[in-house]
């Protein structure tokens, strides 16, 4: 079986769509996404419909919790999505699990096994030690881990289980607050998915960048006054 894996699409359809032409060309059995699809000053709504259409396997990340969960802490990315969104999207979110178990041996998580909000590869803008990793898995015994949320393309083998970030398919760089301030930048504005597959009983895993018309949601992004964006989705970097 040849999975694609996709997370992180933050509202951008065009780069989801580019990604889409890409798995298909290549030929998968299978499509996971791990969450966070909506976020962002972009095309939430579009973006969910065109979800909510497909067949695959998803997910709720920290951003889907937190669109459905606004408060006066609430950031301007969620705050624009949900004010886009319509009670069929808002249904459609909450009815997404935050992990699930895939064929008896494959684990989805949009950040760890146990928290949607804290890396599992990463540690801020640094790769996460083996010991880190260990420690963030605990005593997740599947021989394939599928997670997402730091935006870095990484996979990791760790005492038999295959670890694997694709990337975010809509959004190549942020700032964060946690658990320190920090930016993660890829330093490309590409699309980033991955596939996986099974073979000879042991997991590969291909991490994979997919130009698309970046430059349109830029401009899009500069039209909802938010340059921060404009310079993520122009560069993968920030400033």
């Amino acid at each position: 079986m040849r999975i694609a894996v996709l997370s992180d699409i933050h509202g951008n359809l065009p780069a989801l769509l580019a990604v889409v032409v890409d798995f298909r060309r290549r030929g998968v059995d299978q499509v996971v996404n791990l969450g966070d699809s909506l976020s962002g000053p972009l095309l939430p709504k579009e973006t969910a419909q065109y979800l909510m259409a497909q067949d695959w396997v998803q997910l709720a990340g920290n951003h889907e919790r937190q669109i459905l969960n606004l408060n006066a802490r609430s950031g301007p990315s969620d705050v624009y999505a949900h004010a886009q969104l319509s009670d069929v999207e808002f249904a459609w979110m909450a009815s997404l699990p935050s992990v699930h178990a895939l064929n008896g041996e494959v684990l989805l998580c949009h950040g760890t096994p146990t928290s949607d909000c804290s890396y599992l590869l990463q540690t801020a803008e640094h790769s996460a030690t083996a010991a880190e990793i260990e420690s963030r898995l605990g005593t997740v015994s599947a021989s394939l881990v599928l997670c997402g949320h730091t935006h870095v393309p990484r996979s990791v083998r760790s005492h038999g289980t295959l670890i694997v970030n694709p990337g975010s398919v809509g959004l190549p760089g942020y700032d964060d607050d946690h658990p320190t301030p920090h930016a993660v930048e890829t330093g490309s504005p590409d699309a980033r998915y991955a596939i996986v597959e099974k073979h000879h009983g042991v997991w590969l895993a291909s991490l994979i960048t997919v130009p698309y018309a970046h430059q349109e949601m830029a401009a899009l992004a500069r039209l909802r006054q938010r340059p921060e964006w404009e310079s993520a989705l122009l560069t993968g970097y920030m400033t």
